[in-house]
């Protein structure tokens, strides 16, 4: 199914004149209202603004997706609003949010409202489409312009709906120092590693670092009286410059394709009690998706 398909009308407006995004939400949940429909907009309101507390909805390209699982709502609600100007909010590429899509469900659609927040994801990271839809003046082109995009909602949930499109990744002739410095900037304890090409090649994580400072780390272990001549971290900070991605990455690494359906890849990942699969297309990184972001987006919604 088109996820232009799933939009209305009488749901987006063009033309919002909110500077904030909490005013845009407002302004957007009064489309609901217009329409007659009653629901408890204390409690929907109230569980948006819980989620955005959590984690900032901003999805960046300059596109928002504030959302909310609650049986105050009786069924999917997507309201679109455009910000010709922009809103005020801090965002994390930079590029001010024109565009806010509001998503409600109740918690029995919870398939389907991680489908379509995964299809309108797809559509903001489209080149060019920010600027395509500040240039639309009215509602009915915007939804054209969506369905052009053939952008599709599928009917099971798949890798691609809740994978990680921007993977922090190293070469083999990267250094420790370096390997150390994306883990810490990207809050990772794992990084793919790729040739020039983007071609995945294996993994090294924080547990591979501490290995090449602890090289006989069995004898430690078996004899914790087990004497040392130098300081084993001192010396790795000597060679922390000197010592290459490919002297420590290893080769044993799961991998899915954006098409395999979260189950599937859910049960692997239990089953062998890892906590990524990296997600490739011909054997080049397209994606990541970790345990937690299962937990994240399914459960916690």
């Amino acid at each position: 199914m088109k996820l232009a398909n799933l939009l209305m009308d009488r749901r987006i407006n063009i033309d919002l004149k909110a500077t904030t995004k909490d005013e845009a939400i407002l302004e957007l949940l009064d489309l609901i209202q217009q329409e007659g429909i009653s629901l408890d907009y204390d409690t929907v309101l109230g569980t948006i603004r819980e989620r955005e507390e959590i984690e900032d909805t901003s999805y960046g390209h300059g596109f928002a997706f504030p959302h909310a699982r609650t049986d105050a709502a009786n069924e999917l609600y997507i309201l679109l609003g455009v910000s010709k100007a922009g809103l005020k909010d801090k965002t994390a590429d930079g590029v001010p949010v024109h565009v806010v899509c509001v998503l409600l469900t109740p918690s029995t659609i919870a398939k389907l409202y991680l489908q379509t927040l995964s299809g309108l994801a797809t559509f903001a990271r489209m080149e060019g489409v920010l600027k395509e839809v500040l240039a639309i003046n009215n509602r009915n082109d915007l939804i054209k312009l969506i369905a052009d995009t053939s952008v599709t909602v599928d009917k099971e949930l798949m890798v691609k709906d809740i994978m990680r499109h921007k993977v922090a990744s190293v070469t083999p002739d990267d250094t420790l120092k370096e390997v150390a410095n994306v883990m810490f900037r990207n809050r990772l304890s794992a990084l793919a590693v790729v040739d020039n090409s983007n071609r995945l090649l294996g993994v090294i994580n924080d547990r591979d670092l501490i290995k090449a400072a602890l090289p006989d780390y069995k004898s430690l272990i078996s004899n914790l009286n087990y004497s040392m001549d130098v300081e084993p971290f001192e010396e790795l900070l000597k060679q922390e410059d000197k010592i290459k991605v490919s002297q420590l990455f290893r080769e044993d690494f799961e991998v899915t394709t954006p098409e395999t359906r979260i189950v599937e890849v859910a049960a692997m990942m239990i089953f062998k009690d890892i906590r990524r699969v990296f997600v490739t297309s011909d054997g080049n990184l397209v994606g990541v998706l970790l345990r937690k972001d299962i937990v994240n987006m399914i459960i916690r919604g």
